[in-house]
């Protein structure tokens, strides 16, 4: 469980996050959405231990991340997988090295064991015959797909997703949202999506968190988000003109 309590930040004078307060339980599919500029990436940097807030506390099973010392942090961020919104691949390393890298650098595997798991994790998001390719041979889908193995290859317990389809066209968003949700179902980590997404992000996700303003107006299911009465909530779900609400969590 992670426990996001009255988390302030900020930024030259400017107050980004005012008091922002969530709790994302162990195995769901939350997803955080808001308007661009809104202070979603400076909550998911809080989260992961990039960057301190002001004030507040982030707590994972007990554990203030916002009070402990550079070793305690790393060791709890051994628990998690970043997707980044560039997908942040080498470019001088092949696909298998990429996926490779977090093992070597984190834990000392015999190779075997690194190539079992690199495959595994390849085949998780259905890649195959692209270990000897670089990134700049693979198609954006591709690249994204190639983050996302690297992302699960350590087995995390929570995954962190950045704007994991910004830039995309509207068939491969489809296909990386559903990827997303079919590894979530398979592995069972927690999952975190920062997103803009909409209605998308909507057939994805467990459940919906609204930052607006540097708080966290609402959260719910998806329906319950879709049909809010709250103006910014309302403002943004329905710029689209998006009427039907999902059930919740369904593909």
């Amino acid at each position: 469980m992670i426990i996001i309590t009255d988390v302030h930040k900020v930024f030259e004078g400017q107050e980004v996050l005012r008091g922002v307060n969530l709790t994302i339980h162990g195995g769901e599919l939350i997803a955080i959405i808001g308007k661009s500029g809104g202070g979603k990436s400076v909550l998911l940097k809080s989260i992961i231990g990039l960057q301190s807030p002001d004030t507040g506390s982030i707590s994972f099973d007990g554990l203030d991340i916002t009070r402990v010392n550079q070793q305690q942090l790393n060791k709890v961020r051994e628990r998690f997988g970043v997707l980044f919104q560039s997908g942040a691949l080498f470019d001088s390393f092949t696909v298998y090295d990429n996926i490779a890298f977090p093992l070597r650098e984190r834990y000392g595997l015999p190779e075997a064991e690194i190539k079992a798991r690199v495959y595994d994790a390849l085949g998780e998001v259905g890649l195959k015959d692209v270990d000897n390719k670089y990134p700049a041979e693979l198609s954006g889908g591709m690249k994204k797909r190639a983050a996302l193995a690297r992302a699960l290859v350590t087995r995390p317990e929570i995954v962190f997703f950045d704007e994991p389809t910004t830039g995309l066209d509207p068939v491969l968003k489809n296909s990386i949202h559903k990827l997303i949700k079919q590894c979530h179902q398979n592995i069972g980590f927690t999952g975190i999506i920062i997103s803009h997404e909409i209605p998308d992000i909507f057939y994805v996700a467990d459940r919906v968190a609204m930052l607006h303003d540097g708080v966290i107006v609402q959260d719910g299911t998806p329906s319950e988000i879709i049909n809010s009465q709250l103006p910014s909530v309302r403002a943004f779900v329905h710029a689209g003109n998006y009427e039907v609400a999902p059930s919740g969590g369904g593909e």
